[in-house]
C-alpha cells in the first residue's frame, strides 16, 4: 500500500525528526511512505473565528492540491471515530483487502483542519479528545501504523 501522511507545518526539532525518520524505516517492510508538508499560516493571538476559518481554508487549499480522488482519506479530528489499536489495525487491513491501495492521512496546523478536507476525508479518526501538537501527533500516528502492521502479520510488538 502506498501510504502519505500529509501535514500542515514544517518539523523543526531534531527529537520529533528522529523519532519520524525511526518510524519511517521500521515501516519501509510494510509500506510505501511518504510524508508530504504543506506551508502553515501564522495564527493571530487574538484570531477571531472567521480569520481562524481563513487561515483553515487556506491550509486545506494547500492540503487538497496533494489528495489524488483515488487515495482514501482519512482526517486526524478529534471529533472523529476513537479506536485502540487492534481496530485501528483491522481497519487498515480490511481497506487493503477491499482494494485500497492508496491511503492518506491527514494532520492539520495549529487550529485543525478545513471543513474543505473533513469533507474529502473518507473516515474521521480521533487519538483522543485531547490536543496534541501537530509534531508530536506524527509519530503517535506513526507508531500506531507500525504497529498496526505488526498485529496484522501477528508479529510481536510491546503492548
Amino acid at each position: 500500500m502506498k501510504m502519505t501522511i500529509l501535514a500542515v507545518g514544517r518539523c523543526r526539532e531534531k527529537f520529533w525528526t528522529m523519532a519520524i525518520e525511526e518510524y519511517r524505516k521500521r515501516l519501509s517492510s510494510y509500506v510505501d511512505l511518504e510524508i508530504i508538508e504543506v506551508p502553515d499560516e501564522k495564527v493571530p493571538e487574538d484570531a477571531s473565528e472567521k480569520e481562524k476559518q481563513q487561515i483553515r481554508g487556506k491550509e486545506g487549499d494547500r492540503l487538497l492540491r496533494y489528495i489524488r480522488p483515488d487515495a482514501f482519506v482519512a482526517a486526524l479530528a478529534i471529533e472523529g471515530e476513537s479506536l485502540d489499536s487492534v481496530a485501528f489495525s483491522r481497519r487498515i487491513e480490511n481497506l487493503a483487502v477491499h482494494g485500497v491501495s492508496r491511503m492518506v492521512f491527514v494532520i492539520g496546523g495549529s487550529i485543525g483542519l478545513s471543513d474543505a478536507v473533513l469533507q474529502r476525508a473518507d473516515w474521521k479518526v480521533s487519538f483522543s479528545a485531547m490536543t496534541f501538537p501537530h509534531q508530536l501527533m506524527r509519530v503517535i500516528l506513526l507508531e500506531q501504523i507500525y504497529r498496526a502492521y505488526r498485529i496484522i502479520r501477528h508479529e510481536p510488538y510491546h503492548k
